[in-house]
């Protein structure tokens, strides 16, 4: 039976967020004590901190694949930990479509199972004082993400949880290291029509040639991806699809960029410097 957050890319990628998918997320579940490795009923989200000190983007991305290895007065715990992380530049990493374990014991509107009715957001923060506030690019990406996913569930702002209003006792936990209710007011306006949709890739490279940000099953424009394809070393086929998305993102690593699989003015940059002649 197939996972039921198969959605969760496309629903992100549809509000204008930039979205990473992580090799083998369509079939990465953790199982509950019964075995079972998928979602139940999906209610909402629960929001998260990773409590990592470190500037990197997503440092935390291993971690919630793999889940934590015991330490000294922490537990081991299976991965993967939570089905989306959000990196310091607001790029969705798509880790998990089935169960995560993310929330431990809580409740929220009467619901007490959290990690089977509730999707996990990690986002990349270490929860100190020098790493607040928050990038503004990273936080509209929270709230862009969350309302997107609550209305494609049909529910309101109202069953956005943070992680320390879930967690029992009271107390347990103390992430995000946000006003909670000021969230829950963003994602209120956004699921209103209230706030503008998010823009993070310029849809036409500033200046310079003017090419335009190709991702994914793009129509039109051929010829540029083409160019696109002789660049990156792949098959020919004027096609922007899985294939053409894999090797962008293999590109983008290669030269530490995000591997979003979007080429947007900063993959264009590094393409033209990898194809300029020496």
């Amino acid at each position: 039976m197939p996972f039921s957050l198969l959605w969760l890319p496309e629903v992100l990628k549809s509000a204008g967020l930039k979205v990473a998918v992580v090799p083998g997320w369509e079939d990465r579940g953790a199982p509950d004590i019964h075995g079972n490795r998928n979602m139940g009923s999906i209610l909402g989200v629960i929001c998260h901190h990773t409590a990592v000190n470190s500037r990197e983007n997503m440092p935390t991305l291993h971690a919630l694949i793999n889940g934590r290895k015991a330490e000294p007065g922490v537990k081991p715990l299976t991965g993967p930990l939570a089905q989306l992380g959000l990196g310091r530049d607001g790029t969705y990493y798509v880790v998990a479509a089935g169960r995560c374990n993310h929330a431990g014991e809580g409740i929220w509107k009467g619901f007490s199972n959290g990690n089977t009715n509730f999707i996990g957001i990690e986002a990349e923060n270490s929860g100190r004082s020098n790493d607040f506030p928050w990038p503004k690019v990273q936080l509209d990406a929270y709230h862009q993400g969350v309302a997107a996913i609550l209305k494609h569930l049909g529910r309101g702002a109202e069953f956005c949880v943070g992680h320390k209003e879930w967690a029992l006792p009271p107390g347990r936990k103390d992430d995000p290291n946000l006003d909670m209710n000021l969230f829950r007011q963003a994602v209120a306006i956004i699921l209103n029509g209230s706030a503008s949709p998010a823009t993070l890739i310029p849809s036409v490279e500033p200046g310079g040639s003017g090419r335009i940000t190709l991702r994914r099953d793009i129509l039109d424009h051929e010829d540029l991806i083409k160019n696109l394809q002789k660049g990156i070393g792949i098959e020919v086929d004027g096609k922007f699809g899985p294939k053409t998305e894999a090797a962008v993102r293999v590109f983008q690593r290669n030269h530490n960029l995000v591997p979003d699989g979007i080429v947007g003015p900063k993959t264009w940059a590094a393409l033209d410097k990898a194809t300029s002649p020496v």
